[in-house]
């Protein structure tokens, strides 16, 4: 699972060209989305129309099942942990990023520990 690049998020499939481009059955397509592994947008008349992130994913969940043996309850917590992995990550990177602009505008009492996930906050001894 990736970011999705500028053309992954403006192009968008019928059905039947996301089954064609993941190699399954279309049938497939609509029984994941029904278990809340690949959900595509739907058009206002209700038609699935799928990303080409949601293709990668339709891949991924394919290469999970057949050369990992994972089930598909398995496959969708995979896809849930991985989602709520990348949400975290930003989140990190906005509060460094703001731990940052805080710093510079003080005397750097603020500082991100450089490739950690840990977050030290030092404050000076009270001066009398």
């Amino acid at each position: 699972m990736h970011e999705p690049t500028e053309s992954e998020t403006t192009q968008f499939f019928v059905i039947s060209v996301a089954a064609q481009l993941s190699g399954m059955h279309a049938q497939t397509l609509r029984t994941y989305d029904r278990l809340g592994l690949v959900t595509p947008q739907r058009t206002t008349g209700g038609g699935r129309r799928y990303s080409a992130r949601d293709v990668a994913l339709l891949r991924e969940v394919q290469r999970l099942s057949q050369d990992e043996g994972v089930n598909l309850a398995g496959i969708k917590r995979i896809i849930e942990l991985t989602n709520q992995v990348e949400a975290l990550q930003a989140r990190i990177e906005e509060m460094a990023a703001e731990i940052t602009r805080m710093a510079q505008g003080q005397r750097r009492e603020l500082v991100p520990v450089p490739r950690s996930t840990a977050l030290v906050v030092w404050q000076p001894k009270n001066r009398r």
